[in-house]
């Protein structure tokens, strides 16, 4: 039968079905065009001096997505959960905090270099493990909204850190601390005299350093070890299966039989400690301890994953979706910088983006709806 024989109604059905497809991969097309945009505007406006798609400037980008995808991907099961988490930029702050203080009294009582760098992942681990079990025991026993604990609780973690920090950067952290948050898988010198290097720095200087790019941070294959063990436990398991239900139908799950405030305050857990290896691994690129590093990545990441389709009624979104989100955010700012666009408007073209996907999340939910009726 052709699409003339079709009825109106079969017509807008198959019209609703393009629409609701073309919505799921709209960030993913968004981001192509993002980068096309810049690949072909940067050097028109550097006159040709500078490049957007280089292998130093898609280490950065990484690197830059790195504490704002972390961040995301709990924030992620707790809004799939029907929740949020707004504590989690302070508990970055806080593990940064501790986490520094761990590996310096560490390594000042004799313990060498790794094993310090392992106590202070787990400090930092725990200490968003305790924040994120309160916030859950909280919302889950005692019922009080999640937008009202953790809003209490990221006040309270503040006031921790800049304690714990005596309001000042926690520094004198060994100097080999450095490497681990900086240091990469490989190394490529671009030009004559260049070439790959694996896991192990080349002793050059000069021109030869000037040219030597890092391909894949250490910070950023944690990263992407998360992300793949958060992929898993959404997709693969059923504690990922109960956070969908959670989301969709809180009163069906109970009476399905999930243990749903188990669920919630793992869910919380999850989230802080995601938050927690950011703030690690921030203490070892910057060899300190920042009270204030998470701070102004709480609302990039809602952003994030807000652009990455996980819808804010929770019961729908992926990690995949986090993922692009955080890429698209990093690609903009980036791609702005480069072409020397002023901070403010970064904001208000971050903004706009997050309200567009809003718009397209509601009207993908009006969509199903429809497709759903009779």
């Amino acid at each position: 039968m052709s699409v003339l024989d079709q009825s109106p109604s079969a017509a807008r059905t198959v019209s609703q079905r393009a629409v609701l497809a073309v919505s799921r991969f709209w960030a993913w097309a968004f981001l192509g065009l993002l980068i096309l945009f810049f690949v072909v505007a940067v050097p028109l406006v550097s006159g040709g001096s500078v490049s957007f798609l280089t292998v130093r400037n898609s280490q950065n980008i990484l690197v830059a997505i790195t504490p704002i995808l972390l961040l995301g991907l709990g924030q992620t099961f707790v809004i799939i959960g029907a929740g949020i988490d707004l504590s989690v930029g302070w508990v970055m702050s806080l593990c940064s905090v501790t986490s520094a203080l761990a590996i310096r009294w560490a390594f000042n009582h004799g313990v060498p270099l790794f094993p310090s760098a392992v106590i202070g992942f787990t400090a930092a681990v725990a200490t968003a493990g305790l924040v994120g079990f309160l916030n859950g025991v909280i919302i889950a026993k005692l019922k009080v909204p999640a937008f009202i604990v953790t809003l209490g609780s990221s006040f309270i973690v503040r006031g921790a850190a800049l304690l714990m920090a005596e309001n000042t950067t926690v520094i004198g952290l060994p100097p080999g601390i450095r490497a681990y948050g900086n240091e990469a898988v490989a190394y490529f010198i671009r030009g004559e005299g260049g070439g790959f290097y694996w896991l192990a720095p080349p002793e050059v200087s000069g021109e030869l350093l000037r040219r030597m790019d890092r391909i894949l941070p250490y910070p950023v294959v944690i990263t992407a070890i998360v992300v793949g063990i958060a992929m898993f436990l959404l997709r693969k398991t059923q504690f990922g299966r109960h956070t969908y239900a959670i989301g969709g139908n809180l009163e069906a799950a109970r009476r399905a039989g999930i243990p749903v405030d188990r669920r919630i305050i793992v869910l919380y857990m999850l989230s802080a400690i995601t938050a927690g290896i950011a703030g690690f691994l921030s203490t070892l690129r910057f060899s300190a301890g920042s009270a204030v590093i998470g701070d102004p990545l709480l609302l990039s990441s809602i952003a994030a994953v807000i652009i990455g389709g996980v819808s804010l009624f929770g019961g729908a979104g992926t990690i995949t979706g986090t993922v692009i989100g955080s890429l698209i955010i990093a690609v903009l700012t980036t791609g702005l910088v480069m072409l020397n666009v002023d901070a403010f408007w970064q904001f208000i073209v971050v903004g706009a983006v997050v309200i567009i996907a809003v718009l397209i999340d509601q009207s993908r939910d009006l969509i199903v709806g429809r497709v759903r009726q009779p």
